[in-house]
């Protein structure tokens, strides 16, 4: 199986494809994960949150249990500080919810711009790669067959009248000393259906 065209022309064409591909792929992927650490920069609120919080938590707690030490009204003075406390890890809790958000959304922004151009590229891109792996293939068997340049010389002879200017034409046209059976003008026809597919003999 032949990755590449025989032929310069195709082949610098067919490489400077792929390398234009996996330019725009890089690319994309360079841009998304930027796009992903600025949407990131927004949970920095819910991590300053979320750490005051369980400070402000502890603190109250401590608090609470110091109160609580204080003869005959400890437990008086421990339930609102308890309650400041939990409400406080309520606070700390929001936060995370705030960076859950956050991470989720620019997880799924990331996704999607890498998902989406890469799949134009591909559609652009690897169906034309493949058929012309999968056309060289069987141009390659063709012409490897017996009889296979007879049928090269005959596409070449159906095809573009442009390419066959380069074959001299021997008495009686191309096309009389093809049906002869001319090897020479086989040859050369072959030769040209080949070269229209990148290939050589």
């Amino acid at each position: 199986m032949r990755l590449y065209a025989q032929t310069p022309a195709r082949r610098n064409r067919q490489i400077l494809a792929d390398l234009i591909a996996v330019a725009l792929v890089a690319a994309t992927v360079w841009f998304a994960l930027t796009v992903h650490d600025a949407i990131m920069l927004l949970a920095e609120p819910g991590r300053r949150v979320e750490s005051s919080g369980d400070s402000l938590a502890t603190e109250l707690g401590n608090a609470g249990d110091a109160a609580s030490n204080v003869p005959f009204v400890g437990d008086l003075l421990k339930k609102p500080l308890q309650s400041a406390a939990d409400a406080s890890t309520g606070i700390a809790d929001a936060g995370q919810s705030l960076q859950d958000a956050v991470s989720q959304v620019a997880t799924l922004t990331t996704v999607a711009l890498i998902a989406v151009p890469v799949a134009v590229v591909l559609l652009l891109w690897l169906p034309a790669r493949l058929r012309w792996i999968r056309r060289s293939m069987i141009m390659r068997r063709l012409f490897d067959a017996p009889g296979g340049a007879d049928l090269l010389a005959l596409r070449a002879l159906t095809g573009r009248l442009g390419d066959l200017a380069a074959v001299p034409a021997p008495p009686g046209g191309l096309a009389d000393a093809w049906r002869r059976g001319d090897q020479q003008v086989i040859a050369d026809l072959s030769e040209i259906s080949l070269r229209r597919a990148g290939l050589r003999p």
